[in-house]
């Protein structure tokens, strides 16, 4: 199984009546930052805010008679899901859809609105690989034909029309596109086509620190599987990559690199805020690697793949939280209070500086009748201000212990 420019060019000609042209924006932002010229390709603003419905049309409108009466089935992390329950409903084709209980409800709710009755939502695993287990075996059950959410032709070149519209649209040939990797899909299809159209542009892809499933499949020569995964970027996270996309990308992305998930956090806030662009987690990846470690070039052609816009609002302190965890801004403390009166007020006079704020406290245990540990969240003003707070935390007659982010204490304390 392969996949060319060609098969590329004819999914653009199948999908033309029904995607989205989607905009690609100048940013002023992040010219700016990175002396560029950086366009975002607005993936966001799909008809299912993502790009997935590319591939799933693409592979479901060419399914024979039979195919189409014996349905599809697919398993998602979400995006997925919803770009083959809307091909479904389009083509009248009967689905069932299996994603894992970490898919978050504002998705799943997106699901069974955009499929209709002709699309059944199931909700089973811990993650997305025990959610294809589940496919896959509705699939032998009922003959269903499986739809992948990234290791078929069908699926890559239907994903890869998003670098049709991006090199016809612009005016001269790229220096930089950077693309989000989940499984891969994305990625394989789009440097196909740009390896033919201009040969010499650097593509990187971009996948979460938590979930580096492709970095690990290239370090060890073939896909393998990962374990101690972060679900946060939830659309870009899978456990082991597909044998198609590994060798695609290995052969034509010249680098993938890993975005810390707070980085992440902290670029979604930037384009919520400074552009009005509501971007999920995975669909801030690319433009959350926008810096110089990716050897940009002043004056260079750079493009950045939003690739989806569905983000569950309810996530919205968790994102805060990690971007300033990320940021040096907020920072935790087990404190041990002498239990005597003043003692918390000596804390707030002579160990806070003036712009420090409390944003928790709460008493873990009381051990004894002398001292109450506390844990406290104290959130900075500037990320300079932590070095000055921890020299009066250490003058401070208090026992103080950070809580450092990478532990275990501070996940089952904080998370």
């Amino acid at each position: 199984m392969t996949v060319d420019p060609k098969d590329i060019r004819e999914a653009g000609e199948r999908l033309a009546s029904v995607v989205r042209h989607t905009p690609l924006e100048r940013n002023d932002r992040l010219s700016e930052r990175l002396g560029a010229d950086v366009r975002l390709k607005r993936e966001d603003l799909q008809v299912v805010r993502s790009y997935k419905l590319r591939g799933a049309y693409n592979l479901i409108a060419q399914l024979s008679a039979d195919e189409r009466a014996r349905g599809v089935v697919c398993a998602s992390a979400g995006n997925h899901a919803q770009g083959v329950a809307w091909s479904c409903r389009r083509l009248d084709v009967p689905g069932r859809i299996f994603v894992p209980r970490t898919t978050p409800r504002q998705k799943r709710d997106r699901i069974t609105s955009i499929g209709g009755e002709v699309v059944d939502l199931v909700i089973t695993g811990a993650g997305y690989e025990e959610a294809r287990a589940a496919a896959e075996a509705y699939s032998a059950e009922t003959g269903a034909v499986l739809v992948p959410p990234f290791d078929h032709p069908r699926t890559i070149a239907g994903q890869g029309t998003v670098a049709i519209e991006v090199t016809d649209e612009l005016e001269r040939p790229p220096d930089v596109v950077v693309v989000p990797i989940g499984g891969g899909g994305l990625a394989s299809g789009m440097a196909t086509w740009l390896r033919d159209v201009c040969p010499d542009v650097r593509i990187v892809g971009v996948e979460p620190a938590g979930a580096p499933s492709m970095s690990a499949a290239l370090a060890a020569g073939e896909p393998v599987s990962i374990t101690d995964i972060d679900p946060f970027v939830d659309g870009a996270v899978v456990r082991q990559v597909g044998d198609l996309t590994f060798a695609m990308v290995r052969d034509l992305v010249d680098d993938v690199v890993t975005i810390a998930e707070g980085r992440v956090c902290t670029e979604m806030l930037a384009l919520y805020q400074s552009e009005g662009i509501v971007a999920e987690p995975a669909g801030a990846l690319a433009a959350a690697a926008l810096d110089d470690k990716l050897g940009i070039r002043p004056g260079d052609l750079v493009v950045a793949v939003i690739s989806g816009g569905n983000n569950d609002v309810s996530r919205y302190g968790e994102i805060v939280e990690r971007s300033l965890i990320h940021e040096g801004l907020k920072h935790y403390f087990l404190v041990d209070f002498p239990q005597e009166p003043g003692a918390l007020r000596g804390f707030l006079d002579n160990t806070l500086g003036a712009n420090d704020d409390i944003t928790l406290f709460e008493y873990i245990k009381r051990t004894n009748r002398e001292t109450g540990p506390a844990l406290v969240g104290i959130e900075l003003a500037h990320r300079a201000d932590f070095a000055p707070l921890l020299a009066r935390m250490e003058a401070s007659p208090i026992h103080i212990e950070q809580v450092p982010p990478g532990s275990p204490m501070f996940t089952f304390l904080v998370s």
